[in-house]
């Protein structure tokens, strides 16, 4: 079994395997489907797994979960790092603690090891189709909403918290109201989307980078194949004896950063921890560096137009 590093994150006291299972999927798995496909990345290896309310995944994980341990493929839940994140429609003071207990019942956990903000806006209801109406989209009351996040920490809810899809300018703000500082920001990144001046701002303020999308999320409806079919990458694959995912993979991590890929494909669960046996050459590094860059995920799509969407958008 692949040994995967692990990383330090704030003031989290376990540390995070590098490499974490995401669990969305476009179009959603079924239950049976995902139960079945967490516990053999359990087998395989993964102990970071990475859901959300919004992913409608933290129900199969916590029965994957329970099933491991009655398996013996883990001796304690302790072993595994759990990600969960508060979704929009809970971004409010007096509803984010709440929220993580619905979550923790999903997952039948006692706590999370991190708990990020999803989406840095609020959602006034619950939605069922997108776009979205333009009235329910209104901004996030940081200042109140991360009081919230503490207590959840306070609480011993989770051991960490976070932002995700947070721009420098936002971290910022977060940052001058904070009593405990986000342990991580969960961001899109991949050799075709770097973030390097996000990365450095992140890093010169003690936040740890997680890449979602390290692949391009292929297959999706936010994804495309510009990761998996792009000619620098392929060769380098070839050069090193690697795949296209790996060498991706391998870049993301040798920037510093953590990251999270979905497969439910058991090959390509085992293929994605492979990649801690070779390195990137300086000038493999150089071409990857040079590589056009596209933004893979937006909120328009997704919510419709509105001005805050679309500032937003223009931030990350």
């Amino acid at each position: 079994m692949t040994r995967i590093p692990e990383v330090t994150v704030g003031t989290c006291e376990k540390a995070m395997p590098v490499i974490g299972m995401g669990t969305c999927s476009d179009p959603p798995a079924d239950m049976e489907t995902t139960v079945e496909a967490l516990l053999e990345a359990i087998k395989t290896g993964y102990r970071h797994f990475d859901t959300a309310f919004a992913y409608g995944s933290e129900k199969p994980l916590g029965i994957a979960i329970a099933k491991a341990l009655e398996l013996g493929l883990i001796k304690s839940r302790h072993e595994l790092f759990i990600t969960t994140k508060l979704f929009a429609c809970f971004a409010e003071r007096d509803q984010v603690v709440p929220a993580i207990k619905m979550s923790l019942q999903n997952l039948e956990l006692e706590y999370v090891d991190m708990y990020l903000i999803h989406w840095p806006l609020r959602l006034s209801q619950m939605i069922s189709q997108t776009p979205v109406p333009f009235e329910i989209i209104q901004p996030l009351d940081l200042k109140s909403v991360w009081a919230g996040m503490e207590e959840c920490q306070n609480l011993g809810l989770t051991k960490g918290i976070g932002v995700s899809n947070f721009s420098s300018k936002r971290i910022e703000d977060l940052l001058s109201i904070a009593n405990i500082p986000p342990a991580i920001n969960q961001v899109e990144m991949n050799p075709v989307w770097q973030q390097k001046q996000l990365r450095e701002f992140c890093k010169a303020k003690g936040i740890h980078v997680t890449a979602y999308s390290p692949l391009g999320a292929n297959g999706t409806k936010w994804g495309d194949n510009r990761i998996m079919e792009c000619d620098v990458l392929k060769e380098i694959a070839k050069a090193k004896g690697k795949s296209t995912a790996q060498i991706s993979l391998r870049w993301v991590y040798e920037q510093g950063a953590s990251l999270v890929a979905k497969s439910y494909n058991k090959n390509w669960m085992r293929e994605n921890l492979d990649i801690f046996d070779f390195s990137l050459t300086e000038e493999e590094s150089y071409k990857i560096s040079q590589l056009p860059q596209r933004k893979g995920v937006t909120f328009e799509p997704v919510l419709g137009a509105h001005p805050l969407v679309l500032e937003i958008d223009a931030e990350i």
